[in-house]
């Protein structure tokens, strides 16, 4: 039994040090963009990088990745990038839309827990 405690302890160590990590670099790459005043699409981009970053380094660690933060992040990459070579071809307002109705189409056919 306190192998398992231990193991699970072990398991959420790693979690949160991951977590840490990726909020650190996120405020450190907002604050240097804000700060050499590169646009939202630079911005955009590396909160994408960050996020897939920590995606792969849970997969790394032996934990689960989850695949909702790994859409989200190639989502902030594909708007950042978007954004950075200023496209102004309303498609990607309206594929973020349809991104957005899918997610919340998803949550209602879930069954509730325990079914």
């Amino acid at each position: 039994m306190k192998r398992d405690a231990d193991s699970i302890r072990e398991i959420r160590m790693k979690a949160r040090r991951i977590t840490a990590m990726g909020w650190g670099l996120f405020f450190l790459w907002l604050g240097l963009v804000l700060v050499l005043d590169a646009g939202i699409g630079l911005i955009l981009l590396g909160v994408g990088f960050i996020s897939l970053g920590m995606q792969i380094a849970r997969k790394y660690a032996g934990l689960e990745s989850d695949g909702f933060w790994i859409l989200v992040a190639i989502l902030f990459v594909l708007v950042g990038a978007w954004e950075l070579f200023e496209m102004k071809m309303p498609l990607m307002a309206v594929l973020l839309m349809v991104v957005g109705v899918g997610f919340m189409v998803s949550a209602t056919r879930q069954s509730p827990p325990g079914k």
